[in-house]
């Protein structure tokens, strides 16, 4: 039968610092038939005796107070460093990796951050934003925050909020050019586009229709990069824009923003933050997502109800004339 040393060492270890085969099994958490299996198999791999037994007590040999003298160095070192570990995993400290996309995301993440460093001020987050979908093992990720499901394999991913993508524009936008009745009308208003980041591709508007979702290209006026600065623009009344709720709830609840032809709003994306096994991660990464599904999971700041779009649409259409 192989012989695991370096479990075989520690119980003879054990065994010689306590005196007792039945005390050493009992603080290496195995059974009395274990430990002295172990002993057993290391007397036999060495084909020395490593103790004098009796029924009530235990003594060195020669041979074992050799190999004791000889191995303790080592076992305690070993020690130390298991120890030293498991209380880096227990401790709220330490560096922590976190990445997500800068595109929407960033207007919900930094309260999140703020709060989590108010709480945890030992922990050194590692933040970087970018819509470049990264690799989690090169990474070396912590934890992550995607629009989507996460691509990688291996990871839990867990749903956050839908990320609803609203047609909207500014009550003078309306008073000036008036307002589309339909999809269709779209063509004969200014618009503007929003050009992915990562892979430079202008983005279509999506639309959801009465049994599925579909894209609906747009020739716009205006065409960027960042949602903040798409969002002032159709904040200034230059273009109607479709933009995701994170950026837009706000606006529309305070009639900055009248949503448009909402029955054809889009959530069918999501908010995902994902992670490897909880059962393997430190206390600060655990900390972290608590929170983050504290906050995030479920919140009403990012998500407008149907009704209070549908109350948005027609109060804004009535007040633009």
């Amino acid at each position: 039968m192989p012989i695991n040393e370096l479990r075989s060492i520690t119980i003879f270890a054990k065994i010689a610092e306590l005196g007792s085969l039945r005390k050493a099994a009992e603080a290496q958490n195995m059974t009395p038939q274990a430990a002295s299996q172990a002993l057993a198999q290391l007397e036999q791999h060495l084909g020395v005796r490593l103790f004098h037994r009796t029924t009530r007590s235990v003594a060195l040999t020669d041979a074992g107070r050799q190999l004791l003298d000889a191995s303790m160095p080592a076992v305690a070192t070993l020690q130390q460093a298991l120890a030293m570990t498991r209380r880096t995993t227990e401790e709220i400290a330490g560096p922590l990796r976190i990445v997500g996309p800068r595109s929407v995301f960033a207007r919900v993440f930094w309260p999140l951050l703020d709060e989590f460093c108010r709480l945890y001020p030992d922990v050194q987050p590692d933040v970087e934003l970018d819509d470049r979908i990264g690799n989690w093992v090169e990474d070396r990720v912590d934890v992550g925050f995607r629009i989507g499901v996460s691509p990688a394999e291996g990871v839990i991913a867990r749903k956050l909020f839908p990320l609803q993508l609203i047609i909207c524009a500014a009550p003078a936008y309306i008073a000036r050019h008036g307002a589309p009745d339909c999809v269709d009308a779209l063509a004969a208003y200014p618009c503007s586009a929003f050009r992915s980041p990562a892979t430079g591709r202008v983005i279509p508007w999506r639309i959801k229709t009465e049994k599925r979702f579909e894209e609906h290209q747009i020739e716009p006026s205006l065409c960027v990069n960042d949602e903040e600065l798409e969002t002032q623009a159709v904040l200034a009344g230059h273009v109607m824009g479709q933009l995701t709720a994170v950026a837009a709830a706000s606006h529309i609840r305070a009639g900055r923003l009248v949503p448009l032809l909402t029955q054809h709003v889009d959530e069918q994306v999501g908010t995902f933050i994902y992670y490897g096994s909880r059962a393997a991660q430190p206390a600060r990464a655990r900390a972290f997502i608590d929170l983050a599904v504290k906050r995030l999971a479920g919140n009403s700041e990012w998500v407008l109800t149907a009704e209070e779009l549908r109350a948005a649409e027609a109060k804004g259409r009535k007040a633009a004339g």
